[in-house]
């Protein structure tokens, strides 16, 4: 089996190192947005882990310019970018309409149905971001976005909820969810 060309260009810039990993992020990002007919499909996940990989090891400069490439594809942007745009790339996911909850099935790889429990328990919202990492102010804006036309009152409740929670008790509880989730599929 051949490889397309353009994909051996790709894995050949991978190869240059740090020196061309502006392209190598470009060029990636380009052919994820735009998959040419011509490509395997089965080449798309391997592509997105490069192009992940490229990201994290890029400076802040490669990566605003990646955001900005991914626009237009919330969810690739969401797989893509590093940890740290996480709360960024969820406001941007939320204010566009789209369900931010199979992106935190996949960031914690649990089940829609085990988020959609979280999300119903108290302070959920909270234990998720602060599992994820996500900061305090990305987390007032989902909590804004999610509850819709709630009062100040509630929503300073939630970002007391926010503080409440320790990061290391959101881990804990995280944790323990991923292991009951998969003793339910292992059954």
């Amino acid at each position: 089996m051949h490889a397309n060309p353009r994909l051996a260009h790709l894995l050949d810039l991978a190869d240059k190192g740090p020196a061309l990993r502006a392209a190598l992020v470009e060029e990636l990002a380009e052919l994820l947005t735009l998959w040419p007919k011509d490509c395997p499909q089965d080449m798309r996940a391997p592509c997105e882990a490069l192009l992940a990989r490229a990201a994290r090891d890029a400076d802040e400069a490669v990566r605003a310019n990646l955001r900005m490439q991914l626009c237009e594809d919330p969810l690739l942007a969401a797989r893509i970018l590093p940890g740290d745009n996480l709360g960024r790339t969820l406001i941007e996911m939320a204010r566009a309409g789209l369900d931010i909850r199979a992106r935190f099935a996949e960031a914690l790889d649990l089940s829609a149905r085990r988020i959609d429990e979280i999300l119903a328990s108290e302070h959920g919202l909270a234990i998720i971001c602060k599992g994820l990492g996500v900061g305090r102010a990305a987390f007032s804006a989902l909590a804004m976005l999610s509850e819709g036309k709630s009062g100040v009152a509630q929503c300073y409740a939630r970002l007391d909820g926010y503080d409440a929670v320790p990061a290391a008790d959101a881990a804990r509880k995280l944790k323990s969810w991923h292991k009951r989730d998969a003793i339910r599929r292992a059954a």
